[in-house]
């Protein structure tokens, strides 16, 4: 996988159009946690959503997930391969923090 550079991203709203500007997320034990859609984005033909839990503090890093579609059904699953989360976490800083 290659670096990404914000002029391949391109900002989207499905989480947001699907789900509104609070997602209800629910961990592997059960346990239903609340984020905020900070942005959305496709680059190199995958998606990926940021999410800010709602209780986070204003020091708390927000958390990457990758959209996946499937038919008409939209999953939101964590990123397992490090380089992969590596660049997308730097491309969503350089979105977020252009120099």
């Amino acid at each position: 996988m290659t670096d990404f550079t914000a002029d391949q991203a391109i900002l989207t709203s499905r989480v947001r159009d699907a789900f509104g500007p609070i997602v209800e997320l629910e961990d592997e034990s059960g346990k239903t946690s609340y984020y905020q859609v900070v942005q959305e984005f496709d680059v190199a033909g995958a998606a990926y959503a940021v999410l800010l839990p709602e209780d986070a503090s204003k020091d708390e890093e927000p958390e990457i997930f990758k959209i996946v579609t499937t038919g008409d059904e939209l999953e939101l699953v964590t990123i397992d391969d490090d380089e992969e989360w590596e660049n997308v976490s730097e491309l969503y800083d350089e979105l977020t923090f252009p120099e």
